[in-house]
């Protein structure tokens, strides 16, 4: 049990995040009547055309609800870690920001949790809804858990599980668990702010898999592999940033496929059959694969009937 005389809505509570999932969260807590202090989100960054400066939705958000924002460019520089102090936080609160020092994460005495997207241990790491939908995992969820030197290693507060459909692609996914990740926020807050949190430690045996960073060519189609693992790869990467392989001389994402195990005759992994009409399939290392929603090079993303209407395969 955690040491506190800090009750009930008073507590001074800081806020970290950047993206649109660390939004709803923030909302939820402001909404709840939680004293938040401050809100530290990355600085702003030139987008578009023209460079414009554009904030994060996390400052956008601050801003509308009348936060006082903080936008360090460096975490262990001596002069924000002084404002930090200067906001005398009992409690810090991080969903999706970047990795803290030691001396911001140990500054307040209630500590500092973290809200991570997935069912902890399994899936540390920066792309956790990702990889639980590229492995064909049919279950994730969503941890509080203090933080510690380790990264998404500290004792787990609370955890909620949430289903992988079969339809469900990255965006449908990241959608649920931001919602029940902003109420598991409150929860957590309102648990710690009257003493009644007993984390426990994080069994090492559950942590089958690691969550790493998605890139380019993590995205890149291996059509030798079976049509289902394609297939899971399409939807843990959709809507962003896509699976993508080569057709007709072009770069070309998929976003939404179907599969079966019949094994088209005589084609070789990564050739193709359509009609011309209405599919497009591929053959791969074991199964069918069919291409439903694609974008092609400098195209826009459309269904695969709109596209064979417009071109000659």
């Amino acid at each position: 049990m955690l040491n506190t005389e800090v009750k009930g809505k008073n507590l001074r509570i800081i806020y970290m995040g950047t993206p649109e999932f660390a939004v709803p969260a923030l909302e939820k807590l402001v909404e709840n009547g939680w004293n938040v202090v401050g809100v530290i989100t990355a600085p702003d960054k030139p987008q578009g055309r023209g460079q414009k400066l554009v904030g994060s939705p996390v400052k956008e958000a601050a801003e509308k609800l009348g936060l006082h924002i903080l936008q360090p460019t460096n975490l262990k520089s001596p002069e924000f870690q002084q404002e930090l102090r200067e906001l005398k936080a009992d409690l810090q609160i991080v969903v999706a920001f970047r990795m803290l020092p030691e001396a911001v994460w140990n500054m307040p005495p209630l500590g500092t949790f973290n809200l991570h997207a997935s069912l902890l241990p399994n899936y540390r790491g920066a792309a956790p809804i990702n990889w639980a939908i590229i492995n064909g995992e049919t279950e994730t969820g969503v941890t509080t858990f203090f933080l510690k030197h380790e990264i998404d290693t500290g004792s787990i507060i609370f955890q909620e599980k949430v289903p992988i459909l079969a339809e469900d692609d990255l965006g449908s996914v990241y959608e649920k668990l931001m919602t029940i990740g902003a109420e598991l926020v409150v929860k957590t807050v309102e648990a710690i702010s009257t003493n009644e949190v007993n984390p426990s430690v994080q069994d090492e045996s559950k942590a089958l898999h690691h969550a790493p960073k998605i890139f380019k060519e993590t995205g890149k189609i291996d059509w030798t592999n079976s049509a289902e693992s394609i297939h899971n790869l399409i939807r843990g990467l959709s809507p962003y940033p896509a699976a993508w392989t080569e057709f007709q001389g072009k770069s070309c994402k998929i976003f939404k496929s179907g599969f079966s195990d019949r094994n088209m005759s005589e084609k070789q992994p990564g050739e193709w059959q359509s009609d011309g009409k209405t599919f497009l399939k591929f053959q791969t290392g074991s199964g069918t694969l069919e291409v439903l929603e694609l974008q092609l090079e400098g195209k826009k993303r459309m269904a695969i009937q709109d596209l064979l209407r417009g071109m000659k395969l």
